[in-house]
């Protein structure tokens, strides 16, 4: 495994970053969720993101057995607030004082720790005044809760101005959670020159494109049975955008770029979001403790620069890159 700087801080982050987002506390058996949970520990990945509203509370009570008995100090844990939990009643969602202030005592009970590392905004609030939201994060800064604060899918310019905040307050925002991979690119234009500019690392999620970059989904074939595509619980609604035949096809005639690195599929796009140095850690999940052993061969890979350009070649035009998507698919209001 190796590690990176998140942002400009002092903390590293091991480069491949486990994350309970569709599996534990839902799709997943918990005792095979703690498996690849210790499968992950075993192969060197000292990072952990989670939740609170994954799975409804339970990923994160499954993540804080999982990781029982473990050096806190050799860990670090990430997880996140802002969509609705519990029973999701009028308070119990956004970037309000009141709800950032009782998720986070909800979360630390729940993973069995006395901090996290790292708490994320999991999303803007449009509801709630920024002021509110960046001093209710200070103050968990100050009361120990948490080390750092980041957020997740936010614009660049709600990321520069939770950025001066956070200066003003004396603490540092030092991530952004966004999807990245090589069919979704949309953070490079606006958000990584932004994020460059304030000490802002990335740790982003699906870079296997909800699993269409591993090349499972075959054009013209129904998809695999069980696979995400079909669980209607599970992402079938993300993973839509990708799965037309054009797309499909593109990605099919990746497989020898991968084969010539000696890399799987999954492999070659884990590698590849890592080739951004604004990337600090890319995050993957798993349903069986092999995906997680296979998944961290892709750390320290280096894609020659003629590789990457065939890359982007091949997949042309069904790449998307508009920056206005990250605000496009964001809620414009509290979810209820």
């Amino acid at each position: 495994m190796e590690f990176r700087y998140l942002g400009s801080s002092g903390l590293k982050i091991s480069e491949i970053t486990y994350g309970n987002w569709l599996t534990h506390g839902s799709q997943v058996e918990n005792d095979i969720a703690t498996q690849c949970v210790h499968a992950a520990l075993d192969v060197g990945i000292t990072s952990f993101d989670t939740a609170d509203t994954y799975a409804n509370t339970k990923a994160e009570s499954v993540l804080g057995d999982a990781l029982k008995g473990q050096r806190r100090e050799s860990l670090e844990i990430f997880t996140k607030v802002y969509w609705p939990t519990g029973p999701k009643g009028h308070n119990d969602v956004g970037l309000s004082r009141k709800h950032i202030m009782e998720s986070i005592n909800g979360s630390l009970t729940r993973l069995q720790t006395d901090y996290v590392d790292l708490y994320q905004a999991h999303r803007y609030d449009t509801e709630t005044p920024l002021e509110e939201t960046m001093q209710a994060f200070a103050d968990i800064v100050r009361q120990g809760k948490a080390l750092y604060i980041g957020v997740s899918e936010w614009t660049a310019a709600q990321l520069r101005a939770g950025h001066a905040l956070s200066k003003e307050l004396g603490f540092s925002l030092i991530s952004s959670q966004p999807q990245y991979s090589m069919l979704w690119r949309v953070i490079e234009d606006e958000v990584v020159p932004t994020s460059r500019e304030l000490g802002v690392g990335q740790i982003v999620w699906s870079p296997v494109a909800q699993g269409v970059l591993t090349g499972k989904y075959k054009p013209g074939q129904a998809p695999p049975s069980g696979s995400r595509a079909t669980d209607l619980k599970g992402g079938a609604d993300m993973i839509s955008r990708f799965m037309n035949d054009d797309v499909l096809s593109r990605v099919q005639k990746l497989e020898p770029i991968a084969a010539d690195l000696n890399l799987s599929m999954a492999q070659l796009a884990v590698a590849w979001v890592l080739q951004n140095d604004n990337v600090s850690a890319a995050l993957v999940g798993a349903s069986r403790p092999e995906q997680v052993r296979e998944n961290v061969k892709a750390a320290g890979v280096k894609i020659p620069a003629e590789s990457m350009k065939e890359i982007d070649d091949t997949l042309g035009d069904v790449v998307e890159h508009d920056s206005a998507m990250t605000s496009a698919t964001a809620p414009q209001s509290r979810p209820a």
